[in-house]
């Protein structure tokens, strides 16, 4: 019988050859990240974030558009990067349908020094609007992610959803309450990065920005503590 010995040999070289390749690829990170706050009757068009630097290349880029529903514009940035929605507008609760958020996302983003997202207020130039910007580096997908809207309580939970290994997770809080002094505060390992809920006199649009890097498969939520107690928008986001 013919031996088997060298095919078996090539086969064994050419997994370490994939596992070496694999080693070599780092693993997505968060990145630069900034926020936005415009007042309403204070704001401008087109709203743009403070510059930041990013990495050139290879990166995934998620920004949000908090506000009224006419302010919508899809973002454009500094770099030419093409953003596409991910999942859909929720409309806030109790606003006469004229309040929503969007979430954008850009793959294999482009980005460098002085990098700034702007949207274009088509209805409302001067109203409020909030604008986070977060930057996940050595990343290629939206690996999952799940949208909810919570109805008030003073802890409110995201959808879960599931990963096949390591990832950076990111979460939106976006709460529903007339007021304009609050905290969120998030649970389940995650880590606040920006916020909005010391609102200007005039009012605004209240958001925080949480993250968690994750090594392993799993399922994964998060668990926001909001006072005063308000219903809120929420979003999970995994990035590989």
């Amino acid at each position: 019988m013919p031996s088997h010995a060298p095919l078996i040999a090539i086969a064994l070289s050419l997994a370490s050859i994939a596992a070496a390749m694999a080693a070599d690829v780092p693993a997505p990170s968060l990145g630069a990240h900034v926020f936005l706050g415009q007042g309403e009757g204070l704001g401008s068009s087109p709203a743009t974030t403070p510059a930041m630097t990013t990495q050139a290349r290879d990166s995934v880029f998620v920004a949000f558009n908090a506000g009224y529903a006419s302010n919508d514009a899809r973002p454009s940035d500094t770099y030419g990067n093409t953003w596409k929605r991910l999942g859909h507008a929720a409309t806030y609760a109790n606003y006469g349908n004229r309040f929503n958020v969007n979430a954008w996302v850009a793959l294999g983003g482009k980005g460098g020094p002085s990098h700034t997202v702007s949207i274009v207020k088509r209805g409302e130039p001067k109203g409020e609007l909030s604008l986070p910007f977060v930057e996940v580096r050595d990343a290629r997908r939206v690996a999952a992610f799940a949208q909810s809207y919570a109805d008030p309580s003073l802890v409110v939970a995201s959808d879960a959803i599931e990963v096949d290994g390591p990832a950076t997770l990111l979460a939106f809080w976006w709460g529903d309450g007339g007021v304009k002094q609050m905290t969120a505060t998030p649970g389940d390992g995650f880590t606040l990065i920006d916020a909005f809920v010391q609102l200007p006199d005039e009012s605004g649009v209240q958001g925080a920005v949480a993250w968690r890097q994750v090594s392993e498969a799993g399922r994964y939520r998060v668990h926001w503590t909001a006072a005063p107690v308000q219903g809120a928008s929420l979003w999970i986001i995994a990035i590989q």
